[in-house]
């Protein structure tokens, strides 16, 4: 196999591994659809055909790297819940005193987003 046939079989597992951490950690979350799609910027069939396996994130367009903070969130997030996805969906969902806003309202603009990320990481690093 030469090395343009090795780089694209790598880049589709990359697209799959990608695309079904953003659903897997969606649901665990119990981001719907619609939610789902207003963070990545996609429409909302888009992300049906992700959980039906129809649809590829694409590493050369934007939906990428919201995607891809999108799972490093909820990493932070699982880790600091120690996987009790009740305690991670009612951190999202609530009113946070620190980022003045709940957290899954932020997560639908990308510097929201971000401010979401950083929040995370920085409490996860006094842990």
């Amino acid at each position: 196999m030469n090395a343009i046939a090795l780089n694209a079989g790598n880049q589709d597992r990359q697209r799959r591994v990608i695309t079904k951490a953003t659903v897997n950690a969606a649901d665990l979350l119990n981001i719907k659809g619609a939610d789902l799609a207003h963070i990545l910027g996609l429409s909302a069939s888009s992300v049906s055909r992700m959980r039906q396996g129809e649809y590829q994130l694409d590493p050369a367009r934007k939906e990428w790297q919201i995607a891809v903070l999108f799972v490093r969130l909820f990493r932070s997030l699982d880790s600091i819940v120690a996987g009790r996805e009740k305690d991670a969906i009612a951190w999202l969902n609530s009113e946070n005193t620190a980022l003045r806003a709940r957290p899954m309202d932020m997560l639908k603009d990308v510097a929201g987003l971000v401010h979401v990320l950083d929040y995370l990481d920085a409490v996860r690093g006094r842990i």
